[in-house]
């Protein structure tokens, strides 16, 4: 029996409830998988009706783990920092956001696309410490996003469409030398011109 958790208490990430489109995504790479000889026909069927009956991400993600590496899997259950030395690291597709990730930039730059992530809660904070580094957001529409750390010699540039009740994306921490540049996607011709038909 599943006993919902109280206010205030802590969801694991693995125990998000999982959506029709992310049982799809992964019965897709099982699908690719049978395709090129990496399943066999039991175990193609096996994972699959694995895959409809399962009710967290957490149990998704087991069933593609020894199909692809972690940056191509079709659901990225993953809470751990994110941090960069010299380089560069990315997350995007369909992956969970935690309330609150910490964010580590030295001389590289940290990419997040959040226009396909599960964001655990309506207010998300990036813990961040950016030394001579750079942080790039991706947002969906009607997502704002507030830089509320402590500046030091740091740009920022924040180019989104908030909602008034949409989610809240905070930058905190300490930026040194740093920059952070927030976006929005671009909007199609469709989305102009509705946009104007509106007003």
């Amino acid at each position: 029996m599943d006993i919902p958790r109280r206010p205030g208490q802590a969801t694991r990430v693995s125990d998000l409830r999982a959506s029709d489109a992310d049982r799809e995504r992964v019965a897709a790479v099982l699908g690719e998988a049978l395709a090129d000889g990496r399943l066999t026909m039991e175990e193609h069927a096996d994972r699959t009706t694995r895959v409809y009956a399962a009710r967290t991400l957490g149990e998704l993600t087991g069933l593609t783990l020894d199909l692809s590496p972690e940056e191509s899997q079709p659901i990225l259950v993953d809470d751990r920092p994110v941090s960069v030395f010299f380089g560069r690291v990315r997350r995007d597709g369909r992956w969970v956001v935690p309330v609150k990730l910490p964010l580590l930039a030295l001389f590289g730059t940290v990419e997040l696309d959040l226009r396909e992530a599960v964001l655990q809660r309506r207010h998300i904070v990036l813990d961040s410490m950016v030394l001579a580094g750079r942080v790039r957001l991706l947002v969906p529409e009607g997502v704002r996003v507030d830089v509320t750390g402590r500046t030091v010699l740091s740009t920022r540039e924040v180019r989104t469409r908030p909602a008034a009740e949409g989610p809240t994306i905070e930058i905190a921490g300490t930026l040194v030398f740093g920059s952070v540049k927030a976006r929005a996607p671009k909007r199609t011709l469709r989305q102009r011109v509705k946009g104007r038909l509106r007003r």
